[in-house]
């Protein structure tokens, strides 16, 4: 690992979670994530969680009691299963309709987003790039969408229409759409407001 930050960066849906859900963050003990993933993922059994991180079932034990540390790929993806087990399907659909309730309401929804690194953002259609980070408020009715949704290509759906939204007016002909702007997933980083 020479030159490597060896802390995991965790993927988009554990950042999108950790944010809407402060409360349910992953354990920062990588000795209570194990547990918890191990107890409510894969319903106790260390075998299938072994199988999952291709590791031997002593492995898993050795993370679990503390003599070992998940590393590299294993501890990212640890880290993104001990947030989703952290937020219920329950949990996840009450933060949606609170956040349908506002949107109904008017109100702002308090979360946002931001695209990183302009060089991993291109618009259709244009060779020019400018080295900025796109600011994203996002919508209660977005936030109502991501809130519901653990797939990766609905929350890049979800952050393309920001986009689209925070642009538009840009083209003479009817403004932006979600489908020219594409990005890395990585580079996002959500907010509360």
């Amino acid at each position: 690992m020479s030159g490597q930050d060896s802390t995991p960066t965790p993927g988009v849906n554990a950042r999108l979670k950790e944010t809407l859900f402060p409360s349910r963050k992953a354990p920062a003990r990588t000795t209570t994530q194990s547990e918890h993933v191990r107890d409510r993922k894969y319903g106790g059994n260390t075998a299938a969680m072994a199988a999952a991180y291709n590791v031997t079932p002593r492995t898993v034990g050795r993370w679990i009691d503390g003599t070992r540390t998940p590393r590299g790929a294993n501890a990212t993806q640890l880290r993104q299963e001990a947030t989703e087990v952290a937020t219920t399907a329950r949990g996840r659909e009450r933060r949606a309709r609170e956040m349908e309730k506002r949107d109904q309401q008017g109100l702002p929804s308090g979360y946002g987003a931001t695209v990183n690194r302009a060089n991993s953002f291109d618009i259709q259609g244009s060779s020019a790039l400018r080295s900025r980070n796109i600011p994203i408020p996002l919508t209660s009715a977005q936030v109502a969408k991501l809130a519901r949704t653990m797939d990766e290509a609905e929350i890049e759906a979800v952050i393309a229409q920001g986009i689209a939204e925070y642009m538009s007016g840009g083209r003479v002909s009817g403004g932006f759409s979600p489908s020219d702007f594409t990005f890395n997933l990585d580079d996002v980083t959500f907010k509360g407001m």
